[in-house]
């Protein structure tokens, strides 16, 4: 696997070993991450990726050892290194070394890794709806990417690839649909593309929102709504949308067969050609 890493004011060809027993982030979850996609020579909104990499570690009361515009500049140094016809993902990460129960803001570090990852092909999901839900916003700090905010969609997608299904439908405190464990959710009813309102249970994904405005400036109609599981059971489409795969779509939910639909189509051809405008040089 092709990777390099930085850390520490330099780059490492291994995984640099940072973490030990007694940091608060290895025992209080003082980290915040996010993630990017390099492939084909582009880096599709890098800029939001690092701007919320340095608000997550604000959220998380960490102080960024870096700006926006560093970490992005650091991520362009990491491709010149690596060989440019693969695919990579880029995860910048802050965390706190010092601290009982509160992190001490001042012992915050900075990592970037980037490393090789292929883009999954496009060829189909099954989901399920599962019993676990996102917290609401005044129990766990959802505005934050933080990796604290993920044991319950962990717990979620191996309740759904124990029962035959790759992925998991994640409900809300109110029980409405949130998103699924990996990934923002999509379905599309009657040529309308609809997708959860963000209500600050689950975090407003940026290639979701991307896709709602190349969508929308396709002509298609974008409702972002409240949406329930009887609502995905009664869908023409279901396509999820996230860093990882960008646009994909769902071919089953529940006993449900489906097929990859137009507005799916639309929807990752738009997001492909805009991808391609994003060069990294």
């Amino acid at each position: 696997m092709h990777a390099v890493f930085w850390h520490d004011g330099r780059w490492h060809e291994q995984q640099p070993k940072v973490l030990g027993p007694m940091d608060h982030a290895m025992w209080m979850s003082s980290s915040v991450f996010d993630g990017a996609r390099i492939f084909a020579g582009t880096a599709p909104d890098l800029d939001r990726h690092c701007a919320r990499v340095v608000d997550s570690a604000r959220k998380m009361l960490l102080q960024p050892t870096k700006s926006a515009e560093e970490i992005q500049g650091l991520t362009r140094e990491a491709f010149a290194r690596l060989p440019k016809d693969k695919a990579y993902y880029v995860r910048p990460m802050f965390y706190a070394m010092r601290g009982f129960v509160a992190p001490d803001p001042e012992s915050t570090e900075f990592l970037l890794a980037v490393y090789e990852s292929p883009m999954p092909e496009p060829v189909g999901a099954s989901v399920t709806a599962a019993p676990f839900r996102r917290p609401a916003r005044d129990a766990a700090p959802i505005d934050a990417k933080a990796g604290c905010n993920y044991p319950n969609g962990q717990r979620a997608l191996m309740w759904a690839r124990q029962r035959g299904f790759d992925n998991a439908l994640i409900l809300d405190p109110c029980a409405n649909v949130a998103e699924l464990a990996t990934a923002n959710i999509w379905l599309v009813k009657g040529g309308v593309a609809k997708t959860p309102a963000w209500n600050g249970t689950f975090l407003n994904g940026i290639t979701k929102q991307r896709v709602v405005e190349l969508l929308a400036a396709d002509g298609v109609e974008v409702r972002e709504t409240t949406l329930t599981v009887e609502d995905f059971a009664a869908a023409d489409e279901i396509f999820s949308t996230g860093n990882y795969g960008k646009v994909l779509p769902i071919v089953r939910f529940e006993d449900k067969e489906l097929q990859p639909g137009p507005i799916f189509r639309r929807a990752r051809e738009l997001y492909f050609d805009y991808a391609a405008s994003q060069k990294l040089g």
